[in-house]
């Protein structure tokens, strides 16, 4: 015959002292390793190549045009469309004239020696004609910004 004693089962506790440490780890590794976005993407454009690249060095001074498609918006109402292509000045969809006023503006709120650094990075599609990039060179220009880059994927040479 079998007995059975009748005590109390506890199960045994975690040992969480280590927990913090492996928590922290992990939160570094995150905050490393992602790329956080500061606009996000209203227009579709597809990127054109280049040969003669540099990386942008100063992002906190720069401003984003991107000139595309608005296909990734569901409220199309407030979309100002020129020979079908839409203008996006950091997170809003503008037309070309109001791009003198937006730009300026953010210039003024920078710091003084971000003033000289500010940039705006055109952003474009492969296909816009080069009448609607002109005009927002120029609009660029007339809100007293100096520097103008234009984004592009390094061409791939087939050997």
């Amino acid at each position: 015959m079998m007995t059975r004693r009748q005590g109390s089962w506890q199960m045994p506790t975690l040992n969480t002292s280590s927990l913090p440490d492996l928590i922290f780890t992990v939160l570094f590794f995150f905050m490393v390793a992602t790329h956080m976005r500061k606009v996000t993407l209203k227009v579709k454009y597809q990127v054109p190549q280049g040969t003669q690249l540099t990386r942008l060095v100063n992002k906190s001074a720069t401003s984003y045009v991107c000139i595309g498609t608005a296909e990734y918006m569901q409220d199309k109402r407030h979309v100002y469309e020129q020979d079908g292509y839409s203008i996006q000045f950091n997170d809003m969809m503008v037309a070309p004239e109001n791009i003198t006023r937006l730009a300026a503006s953010e210039k003024a709120a920078m710091h003084e020696d971000d003033e000289e650094r500010y940039t705006i990075m055109l952003k474009a599609d492969k296909t816009v004609k080069m009448a609607l990039i002109n005009k927002v060179k120029t609009c660029v220009r007339e809100a007293g910004v100096k520097n103008i880059g234009y984004s592009a994927n390094r061409e791939v040479k087939n050997d």
